[in-house]
């Protein structure tokens, strides 16, 4: 009982919850109720033909929607004007039909602005004649008209707004696709290209000029930089899956990795209120914490790092600190190129330089 629950609640979760399977089957009990409970008092022929075609091609509409999805909304249609031709009876039970079909047809995502328009005018044509025929004050025929125009104008907002809703994911999906695109395409251009660069050159000191040495020297270099693009690889790959830890968390444990591999201090600071940012900037945040730290190790071994995460109004800062010589932290600027362009394309800033006797690596994105 427990596991078919379950289904049920899943089911209904990812039901839609205007036009899913839930409103259809509360529609169908509530036009079943309406047609047991009718009595006609005038042309119950007419009637009665009428109202069991309308529910016919409703129950059509509801097997064969997912299917047939044309052929459903054109039965969907044809059962509200059918409807519509003996809603002029006393009887509520032609008008809940009228509207719970042209509801849903209003709101389908199949049938066109034009079909949609053709469908409301007949209908409103085929009520206005079938009130008149059956002797319906002219006031009950405005007031009907205008809560039928009401009705289907709140289905077209609903459309609308869903359909807006599917063109926000779609572009978000094309943004996420573009970022993986430009995460991998920087991780593997950096990484392959220099470890090819460094292969050519020792395949050139071997054949060329016999130089063993240099060309090992260059086969380590490219096993070191096999090694920091596999690594760049995995965090790409980490940074881009759901449950990539908060930015403070992945900070602090790329601050704890530098302590333990450099022996040497290193501290983050954390000010403002914590709080959720888009993905793209803190990949561009993380990068470049990791670059500022890379270049601190090569540059300044053995000096304290201080890393300050700090959440503004409407912008996140990242400042990384380190002692160092000012003309030999400024010969590592590559990496920091990269990182300042990754953060212009994220909408952030970056900026390098000396401040106060130490080396300020200081990043800006907006939220």
């Amino acid at each position: 009982m427990r596991e078919v629950w379950g289904r049920v609640v899943r089911l209904l979760a990812a039901d839609d919850p205007e036009t899913g399977h839930m409103v259809r089957l509360l529609m169908s009990l509530v036009l079943a109720w309406s047609l047991a409970t009718a009595s006609p008092d005038r042309a119950p022929a007419l009637f009665w033909s009428a109202l069991c075609a309308s529910m016919a091609c409703w129950l059509a509409f509801v097997l064969l929607d997912r299917y047939f999805s044309r052929v459903a909304v054109a039965l969907l249609a044809a059962g509200s004007a059918i409807a519509a031709s003996v809603s002029g009876s006393a009887e509520a039970a032609p008008t809940v039909f009228v509207f719970a079909m042209l509801l849903l047809f209003a709101a389908h995502v199949t049938p066109s602005m034009g079909a949609i328009v053709a469908v409301t005018v007949t209908d409103l044509a085929l009520m206005a004649g079938s009130m008149l025929w059956w002797e319906q004050p002219r006031s009950a025929i405005v007031v009907r008209a205008a809560v039928v125009l009401c009705t289907v104008l709140f289905a077209l907002h609903r459309r609308q707004y869903r359909r807006a809703q599917q063109d926000r994911a779609r572009a978000m999906a094309l943004d996420e696709r573009a970022r993986i695109a430009r995460e991998l395409h920087d991780v593997l251009a950096h990484s392959l290209g220099a470890l090819g660069v460094q292969l050519e050159v020792a395949e050139a000191l071997l054949t060329e000029r016999g130089d063993v040495e240099g060309a090992v020297a260059r086969i380590r270099r490219s096993r070191a930089l096999a090694r920091e693009g596999l690594t760049e690889a995995r965090s790409a790959v980490a940074a881009l899956r759901e449950d990539v830890p908060p930015l403070p968390d992945a900070l602090s444990l790329l601050v704890a990795e530098h302590r333990r591999d450099h022996d040497v201090s290193a501290e983050l600071c954390t000010a403002g209120t914590r709080r959720p940012i888009t993905p793209a900037a803190e990949v561009c945040l993380l990068r470049t914490a990791r670059e500022a730290l890379t270049n601190a190790a090569r540059h300044a071994p053995g000096e304290p790092v201080t890393v300050e995460l700090g959440y503004g109004e409407g912008a996140v800062r990242l400042v990384v600190r380190n002692p160092c010589e000012a003309a030999r932290a400024v010969s590592s600027g590559h990496g920091l190129q990269g990182m300042r362009e990754r953060l212009a394309l994220a909408g952030g800033t970056l900026s390098a330089g000396p401040a106060g006797g130490l080396w300020e690596v200081r990043a800006e994105v907006p939220e």
